[in-house]
């Protein structure tokens, strides 16, 4: 506590405040899971049980502030790339994320990783933090029905008078008053404050209600339900494959992002794995670094009690699950919003005068908003970058390792296309 110069009321504040931005996706993964063909009320308990479990290794192992929960985007892969995509079995499919996740360890835990972190550059780790800002901060107009779908543009402005866009705006106004003041807990106090707000205007989500109550027995199909009876297929190495290559490299950008300090990253790229793993035997797709850790850390999160609090905090949703489900979208959005705002900040240190070197960086802070993922982001500038040093004639100082990490994003892109 000394050394990071943090109180247990801060990192408490800090971690009460990343759970809230996060609870979203106890709801969430469930409803995405289920078209898996995966029970509803199961995948709600595997998400909570999977999260407290994460946290905990990540913050008594790692000590690092970082949340970790089954992530959005691989959620989506798993239901609709590798069960309904590839035809394989929700169970197959967890088998897949298992033995992703033993790949992914493997790698945390030799001297791997200590290779690929020295591999890649500066200017890369730099656009990843500014990538992931803006991608929060699309998420937050989104969430915050600021911006809408486009059948003409993709995307265009929303209707600003409707109450969930007038809720995110007035919420913005509270939560960067609050913010400029260094008022303690600002974000949290926005968070409170603008919900209060949204229940005077009677705006509530419309949430999946359980059938029964609350029941444990749905979690008994997902437990250790994992099936290794297809590994001679290919499609089910196909999937493991792209797997790996997605929660690697996905948790190792968002942890050059996120960290505060880049010295725990070797211990939370492997409480990440181990994370993964979990997710595989408890029935839920992987875990990620989420993005949202980054509300705690802004609040001033620096250690792992930031991430023990929101495993305290996931244990008593289970129960709270259907009352945090009731925080409106536009609650949430503006500490996204601002967040992304800071994060971007982290693009001075790029050197921008640079062709080889700002151009890479600018397709993963570009890609990684429009393609509402972080890991083909990652894919494009990580592809760019030896391609344009070596048609710049700078071929000798790129590592052999980036030539390699290209090849698999590559390789990944191809297979995709045959799937």
């Amino acid at each position: 506590m000394k050394q990071n110069r943090v109180s247990i009321k801060k990192e408490m504040l800090a971690g009460i405040t990343s759970f809230f931005t996060i609870a979203y996706i106890i709801i969430v993964n469930p409803l995405i899971l289920a078209d898996a063909g995966m029970p509803y009320e199961g995948v709600v308990l595997a998400t909570i049980l999977t999260s407290v479990v994460g946290c905990l290794i990540m913050g008594l192992y790692a000590n690092a502030p970082i949340i970790l929960t089954p992530g959005m985007g691989v959620n989506a892969f798993f239901t609709y790339t590798i069960v309904q995509g590839m035809n394989l079995s929700w169970q197959e499919a967890l088998a897949a994320v298992v033995l992703s996740g033993i790949l992914f360890l493997i790698v945390a835990s030799t001297p791997l990783k200590d290779i690929l972190s020295k591999s890649i550059p500066q200017s890369l780790k730099h656009s990843i933090t500014v990538g992931i800002g803006l991608f929060l901060t699309f998420i937050g107009l989104q969430k915050g029905g600021i911006i809408e779908a486009s059948s003409d543009t993709f995307v265009k402005l929303g209707h600003l008078d409707r109450p969930d866009a007038i809720l995110t705006m007035a919420g913005l106004a509270i939560t960067l008053a609050l913010f400029l003041k260094n008022v303690k807990g600002s974000f949290l106090i926005g968070i409170a404050l603008t919900t209060m707000i949204g229940f005077m205007m009677g705006h509530t989500q419309e949430v999946k209600r359980m059938s029964e109550g609350f029941s444990f027995k749905p979690f008994g199909e997902l437990l250790f339900s994992f099936d290794f009876s297809g590994i001679t297929e290919l499609s089910f190495w196909i999937a493991t494959f792209s797997l790996t290559m997605i929660i690697t490299f996905e948790n190792m950008g968002l942890l050059y992002g996120l960290l505060p300090d880049q010295k725990k990253f070797p211990k939370a790229f492997q409480a990440n794995a181990a994370s993964s793993i979990v997710s595989g035997l408890f029935g839920t797709s992987p875990t990620i670094s989420t993005v949202e850790s980054a509300s705690g850390i802004t609040e001033g999160g620096r250690t792992g009690i930031t991430s023990i609090t929101v495993a305290v905090l996931f244990i008593g949703s289970i129960f709270a699950a259907p009352f945090i489900a009731y925080i409106p979208d536009g609650a949430i959005a503006p500490v996204l919003i601002i967040i992304g705002g800071l994060m971007v900040q982290q693009i001075q240190h790029i050197p921008l005068a640079d062709f080889t070197e700002m151009f890479p960086s600018f397709l993963i802070i570009a890609l990684i908003p429009l393609t509402y993922s972080i890991v083909d982001g990652l894919a494009f500038g990580f592809i760019a970058y030896p391609l344009i040093k070596w048609m710049s004639g700078q071929k000798k100082q790129v590592p052999v390792t980036m030539y390699v990490i290209a090849f698999l994003f590559f390789m990944n892109f191809v297979l995709h296309t045959i799937i």
